[in-house]
């Protein structure tokens, strides 16, 4: 079942890339082209490309009794050629080599011919982009490989290796030499698919599957491209009406000017809730943790980092506060998928400069997104806190929708820097006055929470769930929202990708809505709500943290989610869940047998929505700011 509806979806996305993408870029002056739309200029430009920038990078690997079968990497695109000796004295026997499709070159190369005219007359120049795949180039250019060679046939293929390698954290000495042995390994993990062009060649297929040891049901066809992830230089043509209008990140008026004693003072008078990429991330959370290691009454600074991303500036933050004296204390999660090695490096980096880094809880992830700012004022210690729905990641905080929670509520602070001793220590802390922590009390309190608002609703008294999350398919979650949903409960789940529920059934989810929104940037944050039988829905539950309703989340992971106390922070967040109910343009239902179908009522959507919003509430908040 799993693999028809693979190949309905690979065929579903070749069909959009033929008849809607391709037609759309050649309206828009962009041709990607097939070696056969070539000019003949084009054709002899494309040859002296390849000599001069591809030959030499290139390696063909035959295969014969002295020439062992290559090995592929994964996600790597290889021609497979069948070659033959042309000599008639020679056996007509054939044998396979393959050539990769160097990964270090752009995978699509603009023709720069000076031709006025190309196939079908479409003009050169006057902004027209002419490309062709770097694969047809080489395709083109195979006979310079295999000099006095015979091509029999060619075909494209793609692998993929399992990234899944299993180890046993318990029994390990040491986490980081676990990981890097897994890297090792996952280089050279079993091959689970294999991906070819139409009308596959018997021979090569029979080469593959033997070498690879793969059965039929492992390989599938493409009709189009076997990498859709290859569009960079299209995306980076100057093209301003194709894409989306630039979005610079809005700071709030409160945190433009704060530097130093500023900043700090701002947190203290209230807590700040941010919402990126809508608020900017560098002017908010970035910059709490650059001051905190500048600033001399800083103590201490405590940080859980898991995908850490490139050119981190809380890495740079931490380091210098570090050299600075400062404690500093940084829980870099080593087993975040692919990013393991990143990740590894910034921890070394760290651990260089004197930062006291600390890989986990063995055998969980820790998923948790908070950092920690312990700073000396008049009347005492006083901790600064961010809890986040996302990464410390500079990129992806321009990508990703995301909320964070700037704040000193003790509370919320003390449960805190008991949270991080369970990380850095061996606490064994069970109960905290109002965080939420996965895999101690959170499965329990949301279950809890979920069946309090049945039990409210059949009382007569107010009574709704709203939750927006990645994913959803924890059971016993899931179970108790039915039964809320047959109490009359109403609930709307907001999930970007897989729901294990279905809405709408009689007798069972009637009172059930689940959708999802796609859009410019990936939604991301979590965000949950119980009315509590509250008259005013301000006055409800809600929560923001890092963890979805999943299993892995809530009993396989370290995790932290928190209440938002403050009226104005519950006030912005209804805001967004309205927004969130009314949307018109980027939402999709799902429908009772788990399709979707997309609302198109407006032409402008929620985040743009968003976007509006935020900038002409900066507008007012600054003009309403005394001089």
């Amino acid at each position: 079942i799993i693999r028809d509806e693979v190949q309905r979806m690979m065929a579903s996305v070749a069909k959009l890339y033929s008849q809607t993408l391709l037609p759309e870029l050649r309206k828009n002056k962009i041709h990607l082209l097939a070696a056969s739309e070539l000019s003949e200029a084009e054709k002899e430009w494309a040859k002296q490309y390849f000599k001069k920038n591809v030959f030499p990078v290139l390696t063909p690997l035959a295969v014969d009794p002295g020439h062992p079968f290559p090995f592929i990497s994964n996600l790597s695109t290889s021609l497979g050629l069948t070659l033959r000796h042309p000599s008639p004295v020679a056996s007509a026997e054939t044998f396979f080599a393959r050539v990769k499709i160097p990964q270090v070159l752009p995978p699509w190369v603009r023709l720069e011919t000076g031709d006025p005219v190309g196939v079908n007359g479409a003009a050169q120049g006057g902004g027209v982009y002419r490309f062709v795949s770097l694969m047809d180039i080489v395709r083109e250019n195979l006979a310079s490989l295999f000099p006095a060679m015979e091509v029999v046939d060619v075909m494209a293929f793609r692998v993929t290796r399992n990234a899944e390698v299993s180890h046993d954290e318990e029994d390990a000495e040491d986490l980081v030499e676990l990981i890097e042995e897994e890297l090792r390994l996952r280089r050279f993990a079993e091959v689970v698919r294999l991906v070819h062009g139409p009308h596959p060649n018997a021979e090569i297929m029979r080469v593959l599957l033997g070498a690879l040891e793969l059965s039929p049901d492992d390989v599938y066809e493409h009709a189009e491209l076997l990498d859709y992830t290859s569009f960079g230089p299209i995306l980076d043509l100057p093209f301003p009406d194709l894409k989306f209008p630039a979005w610079t990140p809005v700071i709030p008026p409160q945190f433009i000017d704060s530097d130093g004693e500023a900043f700090f003072s701002s947190l203290r008078l209230s807590d700040h809730l941010v919402h990126h990429p809508y608020e900017s991330f560098s002017g908010t959370v970035e910059k709490m943790i650059r001051l905190a290691s500048e600033d001399p009454k800083v103590l201490a600074i405590k940080m859980t980092l898991y995908r850490m991303g490139d050119n981190n500036a809380f890495v740079k933050s931490l380091i210098a506060a570090a050299e600075k004296g400062k404690q500093v204390v940084c829980l870099v999660e080593v087993k975040a998928r692919f990013d393991e090695e990143r990740n590894l490096f910034w921890a070394q980096e760290l651990e260089n400069a004197g930062v006291h880094v600390v890989y986990g809880i063995m055998g969980l992830k820790t998923h948790a997104k908070t950092a920690l700012v312990v700073r000396r004022e008049a009347d005492g210690l006083r901790c600064y806190a961010h809890f986040g729905t996302g990464n410390y990641n500079s990129t992806t905080s321009r990508l990703y929708t995301d909320l964070g929670l700037l704040t000193t509520h003790p509370e919320l602070t003390e449960d805190l820097v008991e949270f991080f001793h369970y990380l850095t220590g061996r606490s064994l802390k069970q109960e905290y006055r109002r965080l939420l922590i996965a895999p101690v009390n959170m499965f329990s309190r949301f279950r809890s929470l979920i069946d309090r608002e049945a039990e409210l609703a059949k009382a007569g008294k107010p009574a709704a769930i709203f939750a927006k999350m990645n994913n959803m398919e924890e059971n016993d979650i899931g179970l108790s929202l039915y039964r809320a949903s047959q109490a009359g409960v109403p609930i709307d789940l907001v999930v970007r990708g897989f729901c294990s529920l279905r809405p709408g059934l009689p007798k069972l989810s009637e009172n059930l809505r689940v959708f999802s929104v796609v859009g410019r940037y990936l939604e991301h944050g979590r965000l949950f709500y119980f009315r509590n039988g509250a008259e005013d829905p301000i006055d409800g539950e809600f929560f923001i943290g890092s963890a979805d309703w999943m299993y892995r989340n809530l009993h396989g992971r370290v995790e932290c989610v928190v209440p938002i106390l403050g009226r104005a922070q519950r006030e912005k967040i209804w805001e967004l869940i309205q927004l969130h109910l009314n949307d018109r343009r980027q939402t999709w239902d799902m429908k009772g047998d788990g399709s979707y179908i997309q609302r198109q009522q407006d032409e402008v959507g929620i985040q743009q929505t968003l976007m509006n919003m935020t900038k002409l509430r900066a507008v007012q908040l600054e003009e309403e700011a005394p001089t």
